[in-house]
Formats: structure tokens, sequence, C-alpha cells
């Protein structure tokens, strides 16, 4: 039985340690892809590669269950909504390696990074082909639903998402989690923002959150207002819509 986690970017795995753990340690065979390569702002692939591999390797992961799909296939960081047909490609064949799949995790339809909503439609879309939809789940990474500027919400998921199923973290490990945050130095400035607001999340809340997926969803915008992605100018919700239509008219109408 193996527990697969898609990822958009080396260090998206914060969001579901303790999923991962919790997988190890029921003796699930857990295998994990990176959909970009996660190069930005002259910090290598080969890097952040290096740090996720580390991190995973703490959480019990052995390395040949590590992809870096992205490095393989030259999709940068932030461009997944431009090659989702390689992208799908490339899950659909690493789906279809897999006889028996416990679960299937995947970034959530937020609005909070292009490319993370980007891998959810593929995902959920393959995994409705596959007959995975049911042991799909989805996790939160951040969003900024309802929040002024540049304001957001870190491992909050949006209720329109579906019920969430929660786990409470047990203190040793929220402190550890704490420790593998810590161990991306090439994000530094991007960390400096996270790691305040997933303090406060173990801190306070201390669970793991997971939420169903739904084909429906897809058709739907994340939420009202502006995206985080818009915010920061990364991407827009109207080029996701046209990225999505060409990619799959028969769905995206």
């Amino acid at each position: 039985m193996a527990a697969l986690f898609l990822f958009a970017h080396q260090d998206d795995e914060f969001g579901v340690y303790q999923r991962i753990l919790d997988a190890r340690r029921r003796g699930l065979r857990v295998a994990c892809a990176y959909l970009t390569d996660g190069a930005t702002g002259g910090v290598t692939a080969g890097r952040r590669n290096a740090e996720s591999r580390a991190v995973l390797a703490r959480l019990g992961v052995d390395e040949g269950d590590i992809v870096f799909a992205g490095e393989q296939l030259g999709i940068g960081d932030g461009r997944l909504p431009l090659h989702l047909e390689r992208a799908a490609r490339w899950v659909d064949a690493w789906l279809g390696g897999f006889d028996d799949i416990d679960a299937l995790h995947v970034t959530a339809w937020e609005g909070g990074h292009h490319d993370h909503d980007a891998l959810h439609a593929l995902a959920v879309l393959l995994a409705e082909r596959r007959g995975l939809l049911e042991r799909t789940w989805q996790y939160s990474l951040y969003q900024a639903d309802g929040l002024p500027g540049p304001l957001f919400r870190v491992l909050a998921p949006l209720p329109r998402n579906g019920a969430p199923r929660s786990w409470i973290i047990p203190w040793r490990d929220r402190r550890s989690f704490l420790r593998h945050c810590l161990s991306y130095p090439s994000q530094r400035v991007t960390w400096t923002g996270l790691f305040p607001f997933v303090l406060l999340h173990y801190l306070v809340h201390g669970v793991q959150t997971l939420q169903p997926v739904a084909l429906e969803r897809l058709r739907e915008r994340p939420h009202a207002g502006a995206l985080y992605y818009e915010k920061r100018k990364f991407f827009s919700w109207e080029r996701m819509r046209a990225q999505l239509r060409l990619w799959r008219p028969d769905v995206f109408i």
C-alpha cells in the first residue's frame, strides 16, 4: 500500500509533515513527486532538492521514492499552469506505477500560489479517471480569503473545499516539525514570512487537516475577491482559467 504526495515546490511538504509521518508509522510506502524544478533567484534546483530530500528522510521516506519530476520535465517554478499537458502525462504514468494506492494528497484549491492550483486541477482530474477521487485529499498551505493587502493565512483550509478531517499532532512531533521548517536555508526570505504563522498554528491548533476534493470546485474561483497570487501579481484567475481550458476544453468550457 502506498501513500502518494504531490508537491509543486520543494518545501511544500510542510503542509503534510504529520500525514507523511503517520503513513510511515503505519507501514505504508510513501512516494513524493515535485512538479516544478524550484529554481528561483539564483538558487539551483539541486540545492532545493537536497533540502527537501533531507527533510523527507527524517520523516522516514526512502530516497528512491522521491522524484523531482519538474526538473526532469524542465518546468520552472511559477510555470506549471503553462505546462499542464506535459505534467499531467507524467503524473498519470507515475500513478500507474502503483498497484495499490491508499491515498493521494495534493495542494489545495485555494488561490495561494498558481502552481498549487494548477497541480490540484490536474491531480483531481487524473484521480477521477483512475477511480481515486474518494482516496484523494487536499492540504492547505496558504491563502488570502477575505484579507486586505498582502496579508495571508497559513495552514487554514477554505470551508468551501469541504468538511475538514483533523488529527492532533503530538507535541514531540510539533517540535520536530518546527526544526524541519528551518531546514530550507535557500528559502530564508519566504520562511521569514511563513514561520511565525506555522509556529502559531502548532501552538494554538496543533492539528493536521485534510479535505476531500471535488470536480465541481475546479469550475469555481477558489474564493471571492483577489487571490493571493493576483495580489502579488504572479498570475491571474483569468490566465489560470485560460490555461485550464487549453488543456481540457471538455471540462473547462
